[in-house]
């Protein structure tokens, strides 16, 4: 449980007592500051936000039904909440079904295991397959096999192991077998491949997530455009010369099935599964992007842009990916809504569509709104769960940087710390604004459980505290309202 760092009256007492260093931040709009981060500390409109949503529309994959009632739910909650301009942006997209799985060990010792199809896998013949395991220790031995015949018509199993940190470091290398095994797998004969599930947790459940990065079927539909193909080739420059949708079958095993099948392997005898898998492709859908906004009293063509993702994956409601982003951008903002005066620069919060299947509602938005990129003077989006905030990291101007130090100074009692100074991240549905000079900031939140849950089955709204939710909203509530209410110059002068 989050202990608040301060009460409404401590957050006063300690901000006054310390003066700011520098003059770009008004005593009116400090005081603005802390007036929010009172109010959020208080406020349980995010907590409420993430309990409907959970709660009255549940899983919502990119392309479903279910996320198209998400996106009316979104409209109506804005609408509710008394924002402006709210609007849904639709974009088409592909879409990908998961449907029903079956994997169990046949040889030495017979038993089923919890599996879960990775996004984009392909089907196994229809009465499935049952082959033997050749085993990996790691992604890296994998890549580095000879393609010499050996794993011809094998299933591929690559057992790297997750550590928990507080940032999330270890998601990136250990996430790398989920998005690429296939394709090393693949290329030497395999048969399907098996993946020890992207996750830190003890539990018998299996992580899901997307098979490559960002998104391998919306660049082969031409779903985006030429800056998302060198966006993948500058990561893996051979991404794009090969088959940019699995044409083998690619699933996650939970953590204590993938330590079942380590056991097993490590007895010397022979490992043989059968696997049944019926996903697929299933054309194109429509998703989209629905947007709200706070205009601006004086400067309301720039814009500070907020965001979360609406989508979650099928199989859980998406409380902490990313009910809890949407009850904090939208919370937050609400909050500066109810201001007697707006701030000076309009603020647009954006709950993207179909994140989780490649960013593709990130990109469709960047492109849709390509004569407006420049308008966007900051950006952020809350995307790592609803722990509680414990850095603000930032890419901006040498102003602007000057600006988020004296902002860090108000928000400081929330148990914040100053992070790095030069993170052009932003979340990852910003990444198509960063690439194009969008300055950035983020309210990096405390990792070190989130993996426990992400994209697993688990991920329901029990597992928000309110409390910790509460100095998200906080401290997104102050940062937001201290930038819309500046005529500070974020952008870097050489983009």
């Amino acid at each position: 449980m989050f202990i608040r760092i301060a009460s409404a009256a401590c957050l006063i007492m300690s901000a006054n007592a310390a003066a700011l260093s520098g003059d770009l931040i008004s005593e009116d709009a400090a005081d603005t500051a802390r007036e929010l981060m009172e109010r959020g500390l208080e406020s349980d409109t995010g907590y409420e936000i993430v309990r409907s949503l959970t709660t009255e529309v549940g899983p919502r994959l990119g392309g479903s039904g279910q996320e198209a009632r998400a996106r009316d739910w979104a409209v109506q909650m804005f609408t509710g909440l008394g924002f402006e301009n709210v609007r849904i942006e639709p974009f088409e997209m592909p879409y990908w079904d998961r449907g029903d799985i079956e994997l169990r060990i046949v040889e030495p010792f017979p038993q089923n295991l919890f599996a879960s199809a990775l996004g984009g896998s392909a089907a196994t013949p229809q009465n499935g397959l049952e082959r033997e395991i050749a085993f990996f220790d790691s992604f890296d031995s994998l890549r580095e096999s000879p393609d010499d015949g050996a794993l011809e018509d094998h299933i591929v199993y690559v057992n790297d192991r997750m550590i928990s940190t507080q940032t999330g470091a270890g998601y990136g290398p250990a996430n790398e077998k989920r998005r690429f095994a296939w394709l090393e797998a693949e290329a030497r004969g395999a048969a399907a491949v098996i993946i020890r599930s992207v996750g830190t947790d003890s539990h018998r459940f299996p992580h899901t997530g997307m098979v490559s990065t960002p998104s391998a079927s919306s660049v082969a539909s031409g779903t985006h455009s030429q800056a998302v193909i060198d966006y993948l080739n500058a990561e893996h420059p051979d991404y794009t010369e090969r088959r940019v949708r699995s044409s083998i079958p690619a699933v996650a095993v939970s953590g204590p099935d993938a330590d079942q099948i380590e056991r097993i392997h490590e007895s010397g005898e022979t490992l043989t599964a059968h696997l049944s898998v019926v996903s697929g492709w299933r054309g194109m859908r429509q998703s989209g992007n629905v947007i709200a906004e706070i205009p601006g009293r004086e400067l309301p063509d720039e814009v500070v842009l907020i965001g979360a993702h609406l989508d979650s994956w099928d199989e859980a409601t998406g409380a902490i990916d990313d009910g809890a982003g949407v009850g904090i951008v939208t919370g937050a903002a609400h909050l500066i809504s109810q201001l007697p005066r707006a701030p000076r620069r309009t603020i647009r919060v954006v709950l993207f569509g179909a994140e989780e299947v490649g960013l593709l509602g990130a990109f469709a938005y960047a492109q849709q709104n390509t004569d407006d990129v420049e308008n966007i003077v900051l950006a952020s989006e809350s995307d790592f769960g609803a722990g509680r905030v414990w850095s603000l990291t930032s890419g901006t101007s040498d102003e602007g940087t000057v600006f988020l130090d004296e902002a860090h100074r108000i928000i400081a009692p929330l148990g914040i710390i100053r992070g790095e100074r030069a993170d052009r991240s932003g979340g990852p549905d910003i990444i198509p604004l960063a690439m194009q000079g969008t300055p950035v900031f983020r309210l990096t939140q405390d990792g070190t459980d989130y993996f426990n849950l992400h994209h697993t089955p688990d991920d329901t709204f029990d597992k928000i505290d309110p409390d910790e939710l509460a100095q998200n909203i906080a401290a997104w509530a102050a940062i937001v309202w201290l930038a819309a209410d500046s005529n500070v110059e974020f952008r870097m002068q050489d983009e």
